[in-house]
């Protein structure tokens, strides 16, 4: 899951201070999907986004998948290989070391 420009004690916890309506579709969260990263209310989705690293079809109708990876599963993959912590929440999911996203290219 991606951050803000927070502290980074608080990486991928904030937002840009306003949500958007969520709008569910018919894509399958299968590995490589970019989808909308919310809290427990499903129109709170902001700035975040995460990208699938394997089938997760308990987020299909629930989460807005917009996009698929198309290139650079390798890379997928070695991000989905970093060490990851507790969260504020307690879930096993905060990255140990920074990950960077650093082009993306929408075609």
């Amino acid at each position: 899951q991606t951050k803000d420009e927070s502290l980074e004690n608080l990486w991928g916890t904030g937002g840009p201070g306003h949500t958007i309506k969520a709008e569910f579709n018919d894509r399958p969260h299968v590995r490589g999907v970019i989808s909308m990263a919310r809290s427990a209310d499903p129109d709170s989705a902001g700035s975040q986004f995460f990208v699938c690293l394997g089938n997760a079809d308990f987020l299909d109708g629930k989460y807005t998948g917009f996009g698929q990876l198309s290139a650079g599963d390798n890379t997928l993959g070695d991000i989905g290989d970093t060490p990851v912590g507790p969260s504020s929440s307690g879930e096993n999911s905060k990255p140990q070391e920074r990950v960077e996203v650093i082009s993306i290219r929408v075609a």
